[in-house]
């Protein structure tokens, strides 16, 4: 019997990781999964077929995970909390190494640099978004709420503001409302970003969330999820604008359901910049 072909898993947090082996699963793939601590829901080992925990800064074992398994793809999916690269308290030689040459420490070159270390073992870290394209929308209105002449003001206002904050990789989502900034993303993520938004527009916001310039989606993918809804629920927001084509809407039916019956508008805008 022909064994099924292997795919590496490094699994953050959120759901995405389980959407993924959902999907990998139904094109027959084999799962070998790195579990972060203190990140990766429990939950997924149920949908694996090998499930390891690894601390955030022993790279080497991680790295012998898969050289085991004979693993040449990999794949990252979920967040690691962004403050968390900044308590690395247990890094191993490897890690210790590896943080010392890179020129930063912003998410994406300490991510960059472990899919070169994994590249100089042969792994080629891929598109997170491989089997997942059913979750990416394409140009228009989502929801039967659309966007009127006033938000459509504030979409592209806060789309140039967006933009710019994301090519400075500070964060990529804005809250505006009458053509005003009321809050930017930093490094405490897109859901205290809106929720402070909200508070200060007083609600009736707009959320306008896009991708770097250059946007490397093998770790960094834009994600909505019915969390996502709830949370512009609670900032009293009317619209969330999006890039199409490049954002990943987990379990999209459900989001958009649960997006129409508190009347929020979701739609998908072109990015003019990719």
């Amino acid at each position: 019997m022909m064994s099924k072909e292997k795919i590496g898993l490094i699994a953050g947090n959120g759901d995405y990781p389980l959407h993924f082996a959902r999907a990998a699963k139904a094109q027959g793939k084999e799962i070998i999964t790195v579990a972060l601590d203190g990140e990766t829901d429990p939950n997924l080992a149920n949908l694996v077929d090998s499930f390891t925990w690894v601390g955030l800064g022993q790279l080497n074992k991680l790295i012998s995970v898969f050289k085991k398994e004979e693993i040449t793809q990999v794949v990252m999916a979920g967040q690691v909390k962004h403050f968390r690269l900044f308590d690395l308290l247990k890094l191993d030689l490897r890690a210790a190494v590896l943080l010392k040459r890179l020129p930063n420490k912003k998410a994406d070159t300490i991510l960059g640099g472990v899919a070169e270390e994994l590249g100089k073992e042969g792994m080629a870290l891929v598109d997170s978004r491989i089997f997942l394209e059913k979750f990416i929308p394409r140009l228009g209105v989502l929801t039967k709420a659309k966007p009127n002449k006033e938000q459509q003001k504030d979409i592209e206002f806060g789309l140039k503001i967006a933009k710019g904050i994301a090519g400075l990789d500070i964060g990529q989502t804005v809250v505006v409302k009458d053509q005003a900034v009321l809050a930017v993303e930093a490094m405490e993520g897109t859901d205290q970003a809106i929720l402070r938004g909200g508070k200060i527009g007083k609600g009736e916001v707009v959320v306008v969330k896009v991708s770097k310039p250059s946007q490397d989606f093998r770790f960094d993918v834009p994600i909505i999820g019915e969390k996502t809804i709830n949370i512009l629920r609670e900032a009293r927001a009317q619209v969330l604008a999006f890039c199409s084509g490049e954002t990943l809407i987990l379990n999209i039916d459900a989001v958009i359901k649960q997006a129409n019956a508190y009347k929020i508008c979701l739609v998908a805008v072109e990015n003019n910049d990719q």
